[in-house]
C-alpha cells in the first residue's frame, strides 16, 4: 500500500488536473477511482495534513508487568514461550490474571518482541544441484503403511538413496534397525543398479548406528563406512545433528515416496502380501516408474558420474563361531542350527540385514534368515530341520522336551500335526511318528505335498500317519535315463591345435 507521500502527491496531481477536466478524466489521470475524488473534493485537506489515527481505547493489560516482570525473563532465554509466561503470572499474581484471556495479547507481544529484539536466527541456503555430484542415503519407518505379511504386521524399515541432481532413486526393505551392515548393503546395491557412483555421499548423523555400541565398536563402524567410500572413490559426508533439512533432498522424497506407495496400495485393494519377496517386488515396480519419468535429467546426470570399481567390497559384518554339541552357533545371542558334520568347526559368519551366511575357509556351508532378540528376553532359534533329521531319528524322545522344538516345524502344518499326536498319543508313539512325518519330508524333499495331506487327515479326524501318507504322496523320479548320448571330441581336433601352436 502507498505511503501518505505517494498519495499526497496523486491529490495533488488530481487537484491540479481538475481545473481543466472533469472529475472523472481527473481521477483517472491521478490514478484512483471517481468514488475516492469525490471524498477528496468533500475533504481537499492531503492525508499527511489529516488528524493522526487514534490509539489504544481500552487499557493495556500487560502494562504493569511487561517490561518489570516479563521483559527480563525474556531477555533471559528468549526461548520461553508465551503460554509460559502466562503461568508463571498466572501463579505470581492470581488475583490479577485470573485466566487466559490475555494469552493471545501476550503471544502477539512476544511474538513483536522477538522479531525487534530477539536472537539472530538461521537460514537455510538452497542450493542448486550439479550433476553427479552428490547422492543422499536415509532410512525412513514403514509403520504407517500398515503392510502384512501373511496377515502378520511387518515391522520394518525403508533404505532411500537419492541423487541429488536427477531424483533418481533406489529403494530396499529394511527388517532390522539403521545399522552399518542395511547401509552398505543396500548403498552398493543402489550404485550398481545405478551404473555410476557419485563424488560425495551425503548421510544423517547415523546416530542409530552407534545406539548401542560401546566406543571400540563405534570408530570400528566409522572405519568401515570410510574404507567403504573409499573403495568406491565417495567423499563421505553428514549433516549436523538435528538439522534435517541439510539431508533435504531425500527427507523430502521419504514423505513423496510413502504417500505414492500408500496411494498404489489403495489403488491394490489390500496392504496383505503373501511374503515378503511380494512386498520388495510391489515396492521396485513403483520406483521403476517413478525413474523412468527422470530419464531425460538422468542421462544428463550419467555423464557426469564416476565409473564403479571392477568389483563390490564388503558390506556386511563378519564374526566367528563354533558350531557346537548342541548343532548349531550362537550370532548376537540368536541360535542358528548347522549340519551336524560341522560340530566343532570354527565358522566364518556374514552376517546381512535380512540373512546370515556360514562359511568354512572359502566354502559357503549354510544360510539362514537372521533373526531380531524376542521382546520377552527368551532365545530365540532359527533352526532348519534338515540340519538334525538324522540325529533325531536316532534319539525321537528328544523331540518332546527340545529347547527348539517349536522352530523345527518347517511348515504351521507340521506344528498343527505335532499337537494332534501329542494330544491323542503317549509321548513316545508322538515322538516317533512326528519324526517319521519330519524324515518322509527330508527324504522324499516333499515338504509342500506333505504338508497338505496332513492338513486333510486332521481335517478328516485322523492323526496323521507316515507309512500311510507315504504311499499318496506322487512317485519321485529317481532312475536315471538308460543311454546318455555323449559327443565325444575328434583326436585329429587336438593334433590340429597342436600344429597351429607350433
Amino acid at each position: 500500500m502507498p505511503g501518505k507521500p505517494v498519495i499526497d502527491q496523486q491529490v495533488r496531481t488530481y487537484m491540479q488536473d481538475r481545473l481543466r477536466h472533469s472529475q472523472r478524466a481527473a481521477a483517472a489521470r491521478a490514478g484512483f477511482s471517481e468514488r475516492t475524488a469525490r471524498r477528496i473534493e468533500a475533504d481537499p485537506q492531503l492525508p499527511s495534513q489529516r488528524q493522526a489515527e487514534r490509539g489504544r481505547t481500552v487499557p493495556d493489560p500487560l502494562a504493569a508487568v511487561w517490561e518489570p516482570v516479563l521483559l527480563p525473563i525474556l531477555e533471559n532465554d528468549p526461548a520461553v514461550q508465551a503460554v509460559t509466561l502466562l503461568r508463571h503470572l498466572q501463579v505470581t499474581d492470581p488475583d490479577g490474571f485470573p485466566d487466559d484471556r490475555i494469552r493471545r495479547t501476550l503471544e502477539r507481544r512476544v511474538r513483536d518482541w522477538r522479531a525487534l529484539h530477539g536472537p539472530e536466527r538461521d537460514i537455510i541456503f538452497r542450493q542448486v544441484p550439479e550433476p553427479g555430484r552428490m547422492a543422499l542415503s536415509d532410512f525412513t519407518d514403514a509403520g504407517e503403511l500398515a503392510v502384512t505379511i501373511a496377515g502378520q504386521p511387518l515391522a520394518h524399515r525403508l533404505y532411500h538413496f537419492v541423487l541429488a541432481y536427477s531424483s533418481w532413486e533406489h529403494v530396499a526393505v529394511v527388517l532390522g534397525g539403521e545399522s552399518f551392515t542395511a547401509l552398505a548393503e543396500n548403498l552398493q546395491n543402489a550404485l550398481w543398479a545405478l551404473g555410476g557412483v557419485p563424488r560425495e555421499h551425503r548421510t544423517d548423523s547415523l546416530s542409530a548406528a552407534y545406539r548401542n555400541l560401546d566406543r571400540v565398536a563405534a570408530e570400528d563402524v566409522t572405519r568401515r563406512y570410510e574404507a567403504f567410500c573409499t573403495h568406491y572413490g565417495m567423499a563421505a559426508s553428514r549433516n549436523n545433528p538435528g538439522e534435517a533439512h541439510e539431508n533435504g533432498a531425500v527427507e523430502a522424497h521419504n514423505r513423496h515416496l510413502k504417500a505414492a506407495l500408500d496411494q498404489a496400495l489403495i489403488l491394490r485393494g489390500s496392504r496383505d502380501f503373501a511374503s515378503l519377496p511380494d512386498w520388495r517386488r510391489f515396492i521396485d515396480q513403483l520406483v521403476a516408474r517413478r525413474n523412468r519419468r527422470r530419464e531425460t535429467v538422468l542421462r544428463v546426470e550419467m555423464a557426469a558420474l564416476k565409473s564403479l570399481p571392477s568389483r563390490r567390497t564388503t558390506d556386511f559384518t563378519e564374526l566367528v563361531a563354533r558350531v557346537t554339541r548342541t548343532g548349531g552357533f550362537l550370532v548376537h545371542g540368536i541360535f542358528y542350527s548347522a549340519p551336524s558334520r560341522l560340530i566343532g568347526q570354527r565358522l566364518r559368519v556374514h552376517v546381512y540385514d535380512d540373512r546370515i551366511e556360514a562359511w568354512l575357509g572359502s566354502t559357503q556351508v549354510l544360510s539362514h534368515p537372521r533373526l531380531r532378540a524376542r521382546q520377552d528376553g527368551r532365545r530365540a532359534h532359527c533352526i532348519d530341520y534338515r540340519h538334525v533329521i538324522h540325529a533325531l531319528r536316532r534319539k525321537p524322545q528328544a523331540l518332546a522336551a527340545s529347547v527348539y522344538r517349536d522352530g523345527l516345524f518347517p511348515r504351521s502344518e507340521y506344528a498343527a500335526a505335532w499337537i494332534a499326536l501329542s494330544e491323542a498319543l503317549p509321548q513316545r508313539e508322538a515322538c516317533w511318528r512326528m519324526v517319521d512325518l519330519l524324515w518322509l519330508a527330508h527324504d522324499e524333499v516333499c515338504e509342500a505335498a506333505l504338508a497338505g495331506l496332513i492338513t486333510a487327515e486332521l481335517a478328516a479326524g485322523h492323526l496323521p500317519d507316515a507309512a500311510t501318507l507315504k504311499g499318496r504322496l506322487a512317485p519321485r523320479q529317481r532312475d536315471l535315463p538308460a543311454d546318455v548320448p555323449v559327443a565325444l571330441t575328434a583326436l585329429a581336433t587336438f593334433d590340429a591345435l597342436l600344429e597351429a601352436q607350433a
